[in-house]
Formats: structure tokens, C-alpha cells, sequence
């Protein structure tokens, strides 16, 4: 099952359109996502036998499949091959970060680069589906509601300055852009081995699977949640694979007018336009 946000209302996404969740079932679910995010399950068990208007694909009516985050959490050097791209050693517990609710974005549209220093890094992003207490590596995949597609965008200068403390430096406008919408975990032949990329132009500067994760999701949250309690709606962004900008020498940066592609293998792409800041 794939979940949209369309204009702020929960829908089911089919072939060719989307369903508007509460008229389909009366009310019974819906419109608003973060409670449907966290009855998950009932849904995807309805979700065969639910039959209403389609409405044609309209991307300038999607936004973020979980509008009202609590939490927006990212984590830092998760990749096997990032790491070693960058020279650094992989991290002993998860490198977490908080990106602050104000960079929550959609999947389409206009991104504003505040420097020439901002760098694009794809992430797999998990949307949680109920309260995380007990979570072992047996049962952490029960607790996400799904998986959906992330843009972890950085401004490099700002995420240094002060040594490495990274939220500032990622948490520009747009800056943890996720969708298009939302597939739940039974889409996935194998959630652990997830295929990533992204593109400028059209041309692929990452791609990846998330099988190369440091932290695979169930370890990644039996380690967060030792420390901090996720709610239904909460995001996190588990890491970004090799390929960065930042890698390159010299720093292949983002530029105002291009286009920025980002998918996720068994959800879909989100596209991004570049734009300046005003005054740049």
C-alpha cells in the first residue's frame, strides 16, 4: 500500500491516481495522516477492498507524507562505502542529528540555495507507526509504518562551523524533503536491501542499496530507542551511501537551475528545482 498527502488529506495511491482516504471509508480513516499513520495496520488490511473517485496524479498537490512530525531525526555515516569515501572510520553507535521541523518539505517544487556550499545526499526514510517501547531487532521493522524517499540536503560551511555540530547546516527550508508518498513495509521484497539513488540533470551521482548500512534499520532502532521514544509520525532519515559532493576535489556542489532527482526503490522520485537565494 502506498499512503499520499494530497493537499494535507490522507489517500491511497493507486495506478493511475489517487483516493481520498475518509470519503472512501466514510470517515472511518482519515483525512488527517498522522492518525492514519499511527492505525497502519488496520489500513493495509482494508486497503484491498477500498473503491473511490481517482483523481488524476497531480504532483503539485503532494506534500511530505508525514506533515507533522514530532521528531525529524537523521543519522550521520551509516554507509560502508560513504565512510570510506570520506576517509573516515564508521562510528561505534549511530552518529544521530536532529533536522529541526521547519526543513520539512514535499516532493516537488522549488528548493533556495543559501550558498554555493550545499550538497545533495538521498536517504532512505523511515515513517514511524506506533510508540516505540520494547523494540528489539526481531520486531523493529512492527514499529515503522513505512518507508519513503529523503533528500538530507546540507549547507557544508554552516554544518562545520561549529565543530560538526550538524542541525543548523541541515536544516535550511527544504532541506529534509521527503515523498512522493509513503509505501508500507510489505511493498518491500526485503526492507533491508532497498535500492537508492539520486541525480542532477539527469545524470546519477548516487546509487546504492541500503544493504550497505552500518546500522541496518532493526539495529539503528534498537540503538535510538535506548535513548529516545519515537512516535507515529516521527521521521527518520537513516544515512546517506557514497557519492557526494563533499567526496569530490574539488566539492561538486549544487547550483542554482538544476534539477534534483530522488527515489527510492518500490515508492518513486521526487524532483526538486534549484533556485538562488535572493540576493545571491
Amino acid at each position: 500500500m502506498r499512503l499520499a498527502n494530497v493537499s494535507g488529506r490522507a489517500a491511497i495511491v493507486v495506478d493511475d491516481g489517487t483516493i481520498d482516504l475518509a470519503t472512501a471509508t466514510d470517515g472511518a480513516f482519515g483525512p488527517d495522516l498522522t492518525e492514519v499513520i499511527a492505525r497502519i495496520d488496520d489500513l493495509r488490511e482494508l486497503a484491498p477492498s477500498i473503491e473511490g473517485p481517482v483523481e488524476p496524479h497531480d504532483p503539485s498537490r503532494l506534500g511530505p507524507p508525514s506533515p507533522n512530525p514530532g521528531q525529524i531525526i537523521a543519522i550521520g555515516m551509516n554507509y560502508r562505502a560513504h565512510a570510506e569515501e570520506m576517509g573516515l572510520e564508521l562510528p561505534s553507535i549511530p552518529a544521530a542529528f536532529a533536522k529541526f521541523r521547519s526543513a520539512l518539505g514535499g516532493p516537488f517544487g522549488s528548493i533556495v540555495l543559501p550558498s554555493d556550499d550545499v550538497d545533495y545526499e538521498v536517504e532512505m526514510v523511515l515513517i514511524i507507526g506506533r510508540r516505540t517501547e520494547g523494540v528489539t531487532v526481531e520486531n523493529a521493522w512492527s514499529f515503522v509504518a513505512g518507508i519513503t524517499a529523503g533528500q538530507d540536503l546540507s549547507e557544508r560551511t554552516v554544518q562545520m562551523a561549529a565543530g560538526r555540530q550538524f542541525s543548523l547546516g541541515k536544516s535550511y527550508p527544504g532541506f529534509a524533503s521527503i515523498g512522493p508518498w509513503m509505501s508500507t513495509i510489505d511493498e518491500f521484497a526485503d526492507p533491508d536491501d532497498v535500492g537508492l539513488g539520486c541525480a542532477v540533470d539527469g545524470v546519477t551521482i548516487q546509487d546504492a542499496r541500503s544493504s550497505d548500512m552500518a546500522f541496518p534499520v532493526p539495529e539503528l532502532l534498537v540503538a535510538l530507542t535506548k535513548v529516545i521514544t519515537l512516535e507515529p509520525g516521527d521521521v527518520l532519515f537513516t544515512g546517506s551511501p557514497a557519492g557526494v559532493g563533499m567526496s569530490f576535489h574539488p566539492p561538486r556542489y549544487l547550483k542554482p537551475g538544476q534539477e534534483l532527482d530522488t527515489w527510492i526503490e518500490s515508492v518513486g522520485t521526487m524532483r526538486h528545482h534549484l533556485v538562488a537565494a535572493p540576493g545571491r
